[in-house]
């Protein structure tokens, strides 16, 4: 699969998700996506030296996060 290829489908997604499978998923760059997991209360869990994410912890974590965001003040 195309790296670049932004996963769609629930059921074939893998149970435990990396770095590049949420960046695919959300559509989001590199960088971003590890700005994601490194975020306080977002699912993620180390396993050696990768930052793994359980499928149903990330989309339960995407579903809690449906609540209305502040405005800039700019």
């Amino acid at each position: 699969m195309s790296d670049n290829k932004r996963l769609n489908n629930y059921d074939n997604l893998p149970l435990v998700l990396d770095v590049a499978d949420i960046r695919r998923i959300m559509g989001i760059s590199r960088v971003s996506a590890y700005e994601l997991v490194h975020t306080p209360g977002f699912p993620a869990f180390r396993s050696g030296r990768l930052i793994k994410v359980s499928k149903k912890a990330f989309f339960d974590w995407m579903e809690k996060g449906t609540e209305t965001l502040p405005k800039d003040n700019k």
